[in-house]
Protein backbone atom coordinates (compact mmCIF):
# COMPACT_ATOMS: atom_id res chain seq x y z
CA UNK A 1 0.00 0.00 0.00
CA UNK A 2 1.18 3.80 -0.42
CA UNK A 3 1.15 6.61 2.25
CA UNK A 4 2.07 10.11 1.69
CA UNK A 5 4.69 11.58 3.21
CA UNK A 6 5.19 15.04 4.30
CA UNK A 7 7.99 16.62 5.54
CA UNK A 8 7.98 20.44 6.99
CA UNK A 9 10.94 22.44 7.85
CA UNK A 10 14.31 21.24 8.68
CA UNK A 11 12.82 17.57 7.93
CA UNK A 12 12.26 19.07 4.28
CA UNK A 13 15.52 20.92 4.41
CA UNK A 14 17.75 17.49 5.54
CA UNK A 15 15.80 15.11 3.21
CA UNK A 16 15.78 17.16 0.40
CA UNK A 17 12.12 16.78 -0.36
CA UNK A 18 8.82 18.18 1.14
CA UNK A 19 6.25 15.30 0.46
CA UNK A 20 7.02 11.52 -0.91
CA UNK A 21 5.22 8.69 -1.80
CA UNK A 22 6.20 5.35 0.41
CA UNK A 23 4.97 1.76 0.03
CA UNK A 24 4.55 -0.40 2.48
CA UNK A 25 3.03 -3.39 4.02
CA UNK A 26 -0.53 -3.91 5.12
CA UNK A 27 -0.67 -3.39 8.44
CA UNK A 28 2.24 -0.72 8.70
CA UNK A 29 2.49 1.61 11.42
CA UNK A 30 3.66 4.70 12.09
CA UNK A 31 6.43 3.67 13.45
CA UNK A 32 7.30 1.52 10.10
CA UNK A 33 7.03 4.33 8.37
CA UNK A 34 9.32 6.30 10.60
CA UNK A 35 11.99 4.06 10.37
CA UNK A 36 11.65 3.92 6.53
CA UNK A 37 12.11 7.67 6.77
CA UNK A 38 14.79 7.26 9.29
CA UNK A 39 16.73 5.17 6.68
CA UNK A 40 17.08 7.53 3.91
CA UNK A 41 20.17 9.59 3.29
CA UNK A 42 19.90 13.31 5.45
CA UNK A 43 17.74 11.79 7.64
CA UNK A 44 20.44 11.50 10.63
CA UNK A 45 19.30 15.16 11.24
CA UNK A 46 15.82 14.06 12.23
CA UNK A 47 15.29 13.19 15.84
CA UNK A 48 14.28 9.74 17.12
CA UNK A 49 10.94 10.16 18.30
CA UNK A 50 9.41 13.06 15.99
CA UNK A 51 6.10 14.60 16.20
CA UNK A 52 4.02 12.90 13.86
CA UNK A 53 0.05 13.52 12.76
CA UNK A 54 -1.81 10.98 10.08
CA UNK A 55 -4.46 12.86 8.46
CA UNK A 56 -3.86 15.72 10.11
CA UNK A 57 -4.63 14.37 13.74
CA UNK A 58 -1.52 13.45 16.26
CA UNK A 59 -0.69 9.82 16.52
CA UNK A 60 1.31 7.52 18.25
CA UNK A 61 3.97 4.95 16.87
CA UNK A 62 1.82 2.12 16.91
CA UNK A 63 -1.10 3.38 15.16
CA UNK A 64 -1.40 1.14 11.95
CA UNK A 65 -2.10 2.94 8.45
CA UNK A 66 -3.98 2.37 5.73
CA UNK A 67 -4.19 3.04 1.72
CA UNK A 68 -3.50 6.40 1.15
CA UNK A 69 -2.65 8.12 4.58
CA UNK A 70 -1.42 11.47 4.79
CA UNK A 71 2.03 10.97 7.39
CA UNK A 72 2.79 14.60 8.45
CA UNK A 73 6.67 14.79 10.47
CA UNK A 74 6.46 17.62 12.23
CA UNK A 75 9.81 19.60 13.41
CA UNK A 76 9.60 21.44 16.84
CA UNK A 77 8.19 25.11 16.90
CA UNK A 78 10.27 27.60 18.79
CA UNK A 79 8.60 30.76 19.63
CA UNK A 80 8.91 33.60 22.06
Amino acid sequence: MTVTVRLFASYAEALGMREMALQVDVGATVQDVLSSVCAMPGASRLPPSPLVAVNHTYARGSQILFDGDEVALIPPVAGG
